[in-house]
């Protein structure tokens, strides 16, 4: 079988989700006010963190930074969706595939590594309140955010490196609506034994050591809401944390099921309409999960808006 790697020639094929024109301005509509939703809302949290002072505090400090990873992650994907049904092409060249890939991976990284700093900020909070000023000094929050970028950025560059080793066939068609780190890797001609045990190592060492981080962080946070005696300062304790932990959860829950139906055979469409719980729904769910029960958050939007609280 004849295989190339020749950049300047090769494309993928896209398939997207259906291929039936009747459906084409449904999914073009549908996705393009989600997109919508998800940058005007994560904008909004961004200038309502910038613009009042009261905001300039590490949790806010960390979640105006997840809108922003957010809205550059569901960037990476649906704006090249739908130009291709809109025009109703379904190619991407080979560079903008791997580039693609590469800006995906890396934001998913981010979000992984910010929610598990939000986890940490939440436990000093509660846990050690006496010295939580000390301990989330401004140096020490751009360290974890520095480090965060970092971590994703070399992730990314790994397994973008692992994928520019493999050769693909004449027959490149992509069963998904972005390029895929794992429908990538399946699409090659070329041994991919290496591919895969980098990828599954690097998710279990780059998602499981986050998320266990995030469920000691919880259990500590717990463990301390329960010692509080009264109702009121309980409440008050766990609503600080409540909104980070539905997102939490929606981001893990979404991504686990995104891989268990990827492992299943015959999927590849199931995987694409789970993907989209992760790449788009939860960035467009957060502002409203973070923005409704936040009475700070909307303060803020409401002296940006009105002049007035």
């Amino acid at each position: 079988m004849e295989s190339w790697n020749d950049t300047r020639i090769s494309e993928f094929a896209l398939l997207g989700f259906s291929e039936e024109p009747e459906l084409q301005p449904f999914l073009f509509g549908l996705f393009l006010s989600m997109y919508l939703i998800t940058v005007c809302g994560n904008l909004l949290i961004i200038l309502a963190v910038s613009s009042d002072s009261h905001l300039h505090t590490p949790m806010y400090f960390f979640l105006a930074n997840l809108s922003f990873a957010d809205i550059c992650f569901t960037s990476t994907t649906i704006p090249k969706m739908l130009v291709n049904i809109q025009t109703q092409k379904k190619t991407i060249t080979y560079e903008s595939c791997i580039t693609q890939m590469y800006f995906f991976i890396l934001l998913a990284g981010l979000d992984n590594f910010l929610l598990t700093v939000m986890a940490y900020d939440r436990f000093v909070a509660i846990c050690h309140p006496l010295h939580y000023t000390v301990t989330m000094n401004p140096q020490l929050c751009s360290l974890l955010l520095l480090v965060s970028w970092i971590m994703s950025a070399l992730h990314s560059l790994l397994q973008t490196l692992m994928v520019l080793r493999l050769s693909f066939c004449r027959e490149m068609e992509i069963p998904h609506f972005f390029c895929e780190l794992h429908q990538m890797i399946q699409l090659a001609c070329s041994d991919t034994f290496l591919n895969n045990m980098v990828l599954y190592f690097a998710a279990l060492l780059l998602a499981g050591a986050p998320l266990a981080g995030i469920l000691y962080s919880y259990s500590k946070i717990v463990s301390s809401i329960l010692g509080i005696s009264s109702a009121q300062g309980k409440y008050k304790a766990f609503s600080t944390c409540a909104s980070h932990l539905s997102v939490v959860s929606l981001f893990y829950c979404t991504s686990l099921g995104v891989y268990l139906s990827s492992a299943a055979p015959q999927s590849s469409h199931a995987s694409a309409v789970a993907s989209v719980m992760y790449t788009v729904v939860t960035p467009m769910l957060n502002p409203f999960i973070y923005s409704l029960r936040n009475a700070d958050i909307k303060g803020a939007l409401s002296v940006f808006f009105r002049g007035k609280p």
